[in-house]
């Protein structure tokens, strides 16, 4: 079974996060440089099977968009220009990167840990992509 991946975009920093085969279980796999992104996919596209991607939707309290909601447009754009085939879908972002951080206190991670901001992006892909997940099971 081909997996799901989600991306996290943001200006400097995108995290990367994928299904296991049988898309139970979400996973973080990576945090690179965002102008790297298309590239990155392209290789992993060759590698591995992904029947979908999942790339954050930010937007405010109110569920208008944010600030950042331009720059991921203009992704989202770069993305279907180059992968015209591959389903994507758009999910709310709200809270991942304050749930990611959170995660990292729980799990125990000392303040300097807490700090790799690349760590905390890769979390708030997997915790979009989990999220999808069960939702798509209920």
């Amino acid at each position: 079974m081909p997996r799901i991946l989600s991306i996290d975009y943001g200006i400097k920093r995108t995290g990367i996060a994928v299904t296991d085969e049988l898309q139970i279980i979400a996973s973080g796999l990576t945090t690179i440089p965002s102008e790297t992104t298309i590239a990155f996919l392209k290789e992993y596209f060759l590698k591995e099977k992904v029947v979908k991607v999942l790339i954050g939707e930010p937007k405010q309290m109110n569920g208008l968009p944010s600030e950042s909601t331009a720059i991921i447009e203009k992704f989202v754009s770069k993305f279907k220009t180059a992968f015209p085939d591959m389903p994507l879908e758009r999910s709310d972002e709200r809270f991942t990167s304050k749930m990611a951080f959170q995660t990292m206190i729980d799990s125990g991670l000392k303040k300097k840990q807490r700090q790799n901001k690349a760590l905390v992006d890769e979390i708030a892909a997997t915790i979009m992509l989990q999220d999808y997940l069960t939702r798509k099971m209920i």
